[in-house]
């Protein structure tokens, strides 16, 4: 009888531990509007990797595995994004962002309709690819600070850590099933119908907007236009140490060592010598590690500066091991560590940028994340691709190494040039 009241004991003592871990880790959830969002957003998401990965796939055979060619996809899409980001969160910081999100959504539907279009004929013209990414990158420009930004109008002060991470976690777990569904579809139906499913995924994420509670959100109130938007939030970046050192880090890890649309396709066909359907799965498996990472860390609370410097580091041995990888299967284990590597550098910089920046700042520097995003890609694509094919993928993998290591180097000494790991080490509260 003892023993039996024991057994009870410790089975509630688990069952509260397990409730309280997934409390913790969805906490944001509980807000219909961010539910609504999540809800959206991860099938949008998906389809959104799945046109990715497909229009990838589609380049590399109409161009038969040119690493040049790879890049100059990379530089269409994310070219227009370095261009315009920056006005574009100055924009997003003075108007509706629910609104404005209607907007490039159906924007984005759009694109993915174009790209249909041109998969669906027999022979399917290379340079329509590139303006129709071309014109994806320039929507992109716009949605992803407002998509970014707008978290922090979904849900309660408090919630605002949790909800930055789980938004992360929406990003990944999308990585995960969308590369697999494109390898699927294009195998199976073709080229045309993957994009096609693509532009129905926006239905849903349109809908969510659509019927969230505008009365529930937490916004600022908009301040009129000054002439100087762009001007005042990069004077603001420079005047915090915190901001500047964490973009700087995020410029040299992003250029060289996170471009995987460009990196991990040549990887698997030129180094490993397979299939580039085993592209898809590879990325899979990378986005597996990220999301696996991302809700172990969506408990926390704080985020410090040195967790920054750590995931930078952790992420460059990660590539150094995938550099050396002797077969598809070692390489698919060892990816599945770098996608969680990646994943901790990520989503410890994004917090530390999103929480320690002023409301009235968001927009415009989230937006000159995304442009630095946008300017390493246009740059990075193209140079990493002509590397592929002059001295082989593998130096991919080693150049991503370096560089991640020579970020989490820089991030040490300047953390303790401007005791930065003081500044960033408060509770996670939201600065206005």
């Amino acid at each position: 009888m003892p023993e039996r009241r024991a057994t009870r004991k410790k089975s509630r003592r688990q069952n509260g531990g397990i409730g309280e871990f997934l409390r913790k880790t969805f906490l944001s959830l509980q807000t219909r509007n961010f539910r609504l969002f999540f809800i959206g957003q991860t099938i949008s998401n998906t389809g959104n990797w799945l046109t990715r990965i497909a229009v990838t796939l589609l380049v590399l055979r109409l161009t038969h595995g040119s690493g040049l060619a790879i890049g100059f996809l990379a530089a269409s899409q994310f070219g227009p994004v370095f261009f315009l980001s920056i006005w574009a969160g100055a924009i997003a910081d003075r108007h509706d962002k629910r609104q404005l999100l209607l907007i490039t959504q159906s924007l984005e539907m759009a694109q993915s309709i174009g790209l249909a279009i041109v998969a669906f004929q027999p022979h399917p013209p290379l340079l329509a690819i590139y303006l129709l990414a071309v014109l994806g990158g320039g929507v992109l420009a716009f949605d992803n600070p407002l998509r970014q930004s707008f978290v922090v109008e979904m849900v309660p002060e408090s919630d605002i850590p949790n909800a930055v991470v789980l938004y992360s976690t929406i990003v990944n777990l999308s990585r995960s099933f969308g590369p697999a569904l494109a390898g699927v579809l294009v195998v199976t139906l073709g080229y045309g119908w993957a994009f096609t499913l693509d532009a129905i995924s926006y239905v849903v994420v349109i809908g969510c907007l659509v019927i969230m509670r505008t009365a529930e959100l937490h916004r600022e109130a908009p301040r009129p236009r000054s002439g100087r938007e762009i001007r005042e939030g990069l004077r603001y970046v420079l005047s915090e140490p915190t901001l500047w050192v964490t973009l700087t880090m995020f410029v040299i890890v992003t250029a060289l060592a996170y471009e995987f649309r460009v990196s991990l396709p040549l990887f698997v066909t030129k180094a490993l010598k397979s299939r580039d359907i085993v592209f898809t799965v590879f990325y899979s498996v990378f986005s597996a590690g990220a999301v696996v990472c991302a809700l172990l860390v969506a408990r926390r609370n704080r985020v410090t500066f040195r967790q920054v410097i750590t995931g930078a580091a952790a992420f460059g041995v990660s590539l150094f091991i995938l550099s050396i990888a002797p077969g598809v299967v070692v390489a698919g284990v060892v990816v599945f560590f770098v996608g969680a590597a990646s994943i901790l550098y990520m989503n410890a910089s994004t917090a530390i940028i999103q929480t320690r920046t002023r409301r009235d700042m968001q927009a415009r520097v989230l937006s000159l994340r995304t442009m630095i995003l946008g300017g390493s890609a246009a740059a990075g694509g193209p140079f990493l691709g002509w590397i592929a094919d002059l001295a082989g993928t593998r130096m991919l993998m080693v150049i991503g190494g370096i560089a991640c290591l020579l970020a989490a180097t820089f991030g040490y000494y300047a953390s303790r040039h401007y005791q930065i790991s003081e500044s960033a080490t408060e509770d996670l509260s939201y600065t206005r």
